[in-house]
């Protein structure tokens, strides 16, 4: 799911072109390869699109801020800006359908973005910006306010949607028995032992 919608931007940050930082686009791939590249997986186009936006979203900061110098607030600005762009109805305290999770009728509570969209989006970018150089100790994605302020908004979004963010725990697997192996018929019973008769 793309964060960034062609919606019209009032803060003056326009939507990011996919392609358009060149760090991101550089491939080292030989001009003799005659192989053709795997294809990326959902994940990686959805990583290097949401790269491109957040890299979008600092040139276009006032002033404009280069990555060295991005920090867990700037990530908390960018994850704020992001909320124009949501489509999950975030019910206000003073809304007669506050904690409904299908409220009967319509009502002016803003769109924001989704808890899990948010979520998601900062596990990407915290691998896209160690994938681009970055030291993992200084990751600004994974910074404590940023997860203060994800527990935060998972808390009051399943308040005011009146839904449960619980993590569903996983079913052991059940232990396949072996194929039981074909049953082999009993031995005969072995002949009865005669006593020899020649014997005195």
């Amino acid at each position: 799911m793309d964060l960034v919608s062609p919606q019209s931007n009032p803060n003056n940050f326009p939507s990011p072109i996919v392609g358009s930082n060149p760090i991101a686009n550089i491939t080292a791939t030989p001009a003799s390869s005659t192989a053709t590249p795997p294809t990326p997986s959902r994940y990686e186009n959805q990583k290097r699109r949401d790269w491109n936006t957040f890299c979008q979203y600092l040139r276009n900061h006032r002033p404009p801020l280069s990555l060295s110098m991005c920090s867990g607030a700037h990530v908390l600005e960018f994850l704020r800006y992001l909320d124009q762009f949501g489509k999950t109805k975030v019910h206000n305290q003073t809304c007669p359908f506050f904690g409904l999770p299908n409220p009967p009728a319509p009502c002016p509570c803003p769109l924001r973005q989704a808890w899990g969209s948010l979520d998601a989006l900062i596990g990407r970018l915290r691998a896209a910006y160690e994938e681009h150089g970055g030291r993992p100790e200084g990751n600004p994605f994974g910074a404590r306010a940023i997860r203060i302020f994800l527990r935060e908004v998972r808390d009051f979004q399943a308040k005011a949607r009146g839904v449960s963010y619980e993590k569903k725990r996983k079913r052991p697997k059940q232990k396949m028995a072996p194929p039981a192996a074909p049953q082999q018929p009993p031995p005969p019973p072995a002949p009865p032992i005669l006593a020899d008769a020649t014997a005195a």
